[in-house]
């Protein structure tokens, strides 16, 4: 880590706090009955480093998100703005070419966080208890976001211009969506990856029987643009979670996850392959563990891909596999957590370990290995976070090594 980063980085922490006091004051204004305004404001200063050899990056970056949502009775109206600062821009923001470079640097190893300045949410809601419909730029995170999320780890969030119902009737559950653009994480420079356009449907249902809880969800993407046609598919699947009792309060959760997906629409090519995702953890000796396997299979050289997920949550977060790899991908994990509750000087001490194998579906190819490691505290309202990565490559990629620094609070 270079100390003159660490210097930058630190001399943005005011901006942190100042928009930590800002957001106190406002929050704290009452209007009128029958009629509310909240402030909305997320502040996140990071310094990342990157090492994969021939390529190295060093960022620091801050961003500010920020807005207000006024609401009456059960309808209601958000609006929020979003901006990141390069305080330190030792990195690649776009990796692809794109007519405009001022940002993007290939002498530099990636680091998807460009600065920016967007609208990132504007949306009306119509809620009634567990009942709403949203229309507008908003932000849709589905589940584990494994298919569907807001990339929210970058700087620069991913939203949707979309129309939403959610609704439940006695047990069951029903989520419909229909988007027309992806707001990606690369921002307003980013060219025609700004926003892709194209049509998106996200259905689900869910319901819960007994210990067992279940969802069975169909995504359909089909892109305008060109680029990406090679992205749009239907993938039909559902998942099952569990929780069997081990004796005292321990408990073996499960989960199991199934999908189907194959070409759709623009998408040029001709494929069909399966998702399968089955993880176990419990607790011991106040230790989290889990363990699990998931594959993204490969069918006619065309592997299972999730354009729209918050890839960083899974397959390591050296962030090797953000596209599958045309053979497939196979990842077995297992990962420990544990929170230190009785540290006082640092509330809300977490710390957790986890090591990936990674294999291809078909050709029995060996892509390497992966260690990840992180902290976690607060420092009053500030959340502080450590996080390592280390990725060993065999059959692909190259060796990456990333660390993260960052501090955030939100209101």
């Amino acid at each position: 880590m270079r100390i003159k980063h660490i210097l930058a980085g630190a001399a943005a922490l005011p901006l942190l706090f100042l928009a930590t006091s800002a957001a106190a004051q406002a929050n704290a204004a009452k209007p009128a009955d029958g009629f509310t305004i909240k402030p909305i404001a997320d502040a996140r200063l990071r310094y990342e480093t990157v090492d994969q050899g021939a390529l190295e990056a060093d960022a620091v970056t801050f961003r500010l998100r920020a807005g207000v949502e006024a609401k009456t009775g059960k309808l209601s109206i958000m609006a929020e703005g979003e901006g990141t600062l390069a305080i330190v821009d030792n990195y690649n923001a776009f990796p692809f070419a794109i007519a405009n470079e001022s940002q993007r640097r290939p002498r530099f190893a990636t680091v998807a966080d460009p600065e920016n300045l967007e609208l990132n949410r504007l949306q009306l809601q119509y809620k009634d208890g567990a009942n709403a419909l949203t229309v507008g730029r908003q932000r849709v995170a589905l589940d584990d976001q494994r298919f569907v999320g807001s990339v929210s780890w970058r700087q620069n969030e991913q939203t949707f211009d979309a129309v939403r119902g959610e609704a439940k009737l006695g047990p069951v559950t029903a989520d419909l969506a229909y988007a027309i653009a992806q707001r990606t994480i690369y921002g307003e420079d980013a060219g025609p990856r700004t926003a892709l356009d194209g049509d998106f449907v996200f259905a689900g249902l869910g319901s819960k029987l007994g210990p067992v809880q279940g969802k069975l969800f169909a995504y359909l993407i089909d892109y305008d643009e060109s680029i990406v046609f090679a992205n749009s598919s239907q993938t039909y699947g559902g998942y099952l979670t569990t929780a069997v009792p081990l004796g005292g309060k321990n408990k073996l959760n499960l989960r199991a996850s199934y999908a189907r997906q194959s070409d759709y629409r623009s998408n040029p090519f001709d494929y069909a392959a399966d998702y399968v995702n089955l993880e176990g953890g419990t607790t011991l000796a106040g230790f989290n563990l889990i363990g699990g396997w998931e594959k993204l299979g490969s069918d006619n050289v065309r592997s299972v891909q999730t354009p729209l997920a918050t890839l960083h949550k899974f397959n390591g977060w050296a962030d090797l596999f953000l596209t599958t790899p045309a053979a497939g991908l196979e990842d077995a994990y297992v990962g420990i957590t544990r929170k230190f509750d009785g540290v006082k000087q640092l509330p809300g001490l977490n710390a957790a370990v986890t090591f990936h194998q990674f294999d291809s579906d078909v050709g029995n190819l060996e892509y390497g290995t992966e260690w990840d490691a992180s902290v976690g505290f607060r420092i009053r309202k500030v959340g502080v976070l450590l996080k390592y990565a280390d990725y060993d490559a065999k059959g692909f990629g190259v060796d990456t090594r990333k660390f993260w620094l960052q501090a955030e609070v939100a209101f």
